[in-house]
């Protein structure tokens, strides 16, 4: 069965029921959600959407994006995720490699995009836009348009409303499209000169959604509090209810919501945790689960999970775009873990995790991807990450590309990052190194949040809790390390460039 089919049965059997609240509170209800799913379904397909074709998706998280992602894969297209703020040449270079034949946006990107006055406004902000209604596709002309929003200037002639799609009939599919064929199209990492790209199919992606359920029990009754858009489709296939947060929302309005609808789960970035832990150091009693995920979570922030809900379940994701989830732990079992590394759970039911010969994780089962954009299927996913076992459980011991080199010694930050952010008043340790050009060595620099006079301090603590060659050469305190994205990630190259000499 496919995840479409899922979700519009799951709507069929509870239509009056709430299934999502947007951002500004409106309601809708799983009847209206199913309905237009299946208009917009129906609508593509008369305007000409054939099975495999690549919709470009710039689409703010909402519940307009949710249905028109739905639908495009209901019609048997493909949600193509490229964002348009990645660059010009990054974002012609993703577009070379995925042949979209279909453009998705907001009626103000597509005028952000196309009008003098805010194209500058944007490039002034560090934006550049691609000019989207321009699009063309290679040997053939320009792209079919769908505006999500009201008509502004800049918009292509001939787009297609999103609010007429929604408005149109909405007849019963004769069957459903292949589990098996690509259904998202998610751009990772690369470079313009080689752009990659994760392809997922409906099969793969309805696997994930179930592994969740495995061990965040959900139901009707549940409220669950995130943007996220791989939380909320568990949430609406298991009949609970998405409370969507509205975008550029603050931690303090984020916890208010979070109190005003009654969330009993809740999914954040731990960096985002943090900020709300700040703005509101309790989290309301009505939430039973905290799952963290995106980025490793510090044993600070475990702490302080724990002790805002502390009748609540706090967990740690551990995924890949290429296979989500892999591995899920309770905050308690990472904060006993007392060996080396990062505790990141025994691997869910039916994922398949082998070791390497060098230590690496290899990955399998039902929701690993089907592969990478124009190459051809995996059947395992070599992670880059190096892991031992513990008893069944996965252990993260590094990264293989963040492998620093200290003359014979083999450096891996994360081997030691999460013993250095155990210790008192460490909020978050990161280590990089700065390469020497006449050795090839790296100078070893630790950077740590917390208080100013924690580089004195931490030189007389190290050596109980890291190996002796894995001593930082400098330590160096900063009010925060430095992230980028939606995920929040450490942003280990601007961490260079900051702790340079």
């Amino acid at each position: 069965m496919t995840l479409v089919r899922r979700l519009l049965d799951q709507a069929a059997r509870t239509p009056g029921a709430v299934a999502l609240i947007a951002g500004d509170g409106a309601q809708l209800t799983y009847g209206e959600l199913r309905r237009q799913v299946l208009a917009v379904r129906h609508g593509l397909l008369s305007y000409g959407l054939a099975p495999g074709d690549g919709v470009l998706f710039s689409v703010r998280p909402s519940p307009e994006s949710l249905v028109l992602a739905l639908g495009v894969v209901a019609a048997g297209g493909t949600v193509v995720f490229a964002d348009p703020g990645a660059g010009p040449e990054m974002f012609t270079a993703r577009l070379r490699l995925a042949r979209p034949r279909w453009s998705a946006a907001e009626s103000v990107l597509y005028a952000g995009s196309r009008l003098r006055p805010v194209r500058a406004y944007a490039r002034r902000r560090g934006l550049l836009l691609p000019d989207l209604a321009g699009l063309r596709i290679p040997g053939e002309g320009r792209m079919r348009h769908i505006r999500v929003g009201r008509r502004l200037p800049g918009v292509p002639r001939g787009a297609l409303s999103f609010a007429r799609l929604i408005r149109g009939d909405a007849p019963e599919p004769a069957g459903d499209a292949d589990p098996d064929a690509p259904a998202a199209v998610i751009f990772t990492s690369g470079t313009t000169a080689d752009p990659r790209a994760v392809v997922h199919t409906q099969a793969s992606l309805a696997a994930a959604l179930d592994l969740f359920r495995t061990r965040l029990p959900l139901g009707p009754g549940d409220v669950v509090h995130t943007d996220q858009l791989m939380l909320g489709l568990p949430t609406l296939i298991a009949g609970a209810r998405w409370s969507m947060p509205p975008l550029s929302c603050p931690p303090a309005g984020f916890a208010r919501l979070m109190r005003e609808r009654g969330a009993t789960h809740v999914f954040c970035v731990p960096v985002h945790l943090a900020e709300i832990l700040d703005a509101c150091p309790e989290l309301p009693p009505s939430v039973r689960y905290v799952l963290l995920g995106a980025a490793p979570a510090p044993a600070a922030i475990l702490r302080r999970a724990v002790a805002a809900a502390p009748s609540a379940e706090v967990l740690s994701v551990y995924a890949m775009t290429e296979i989500l989830p892999v591995a899920i732990a309770s905050a308690r079992e990472k904060l006993a873990h007392t060996g080396s590394g990062d505790l990141l759970g025994a691997p869910l039911p039916g994922v398949g995790a082998r070791s390497a010969a060098d230590g690496e994780l290899v990955l399998s089962g039902p929701n690993l991807c089907r592969g990478y954009l124009g190459a051809d299927p995996v059947t395992e996913l070599p992670t880059g990450d190096l892991v031992r076992m513990d008893g069944g459980r996965l252990v993260l011991m590094g990264r293989k590309k963040d492998m620093l080199i200290r003359g014979k010694f083999n450096l891996y930050p994360g081997l030691y990052e999460p013993s250095i952010a155990a210790l008192p008043d460490v909020a978050e340790a990161a280590i990089v190194g700065i390469p020497d050009p006449r050795t090839g060595d790296e100078e070893v620099v630790l950077a740590v949040v917390g208080p100013p006079g924690l580089a004195a301090r931490l030189p007389r603590t190290l050596p109980d809790v890291i190996d002796h060659d894995a001593l930082p050469d400098r330590i160096v305190v900063l009010d925060e390390l430095p992230r980028s994205g939606r995920t929040r990630k450490l942003d280990r190259d601007r961490l260079r460039a900051m702790v340079a000499r």
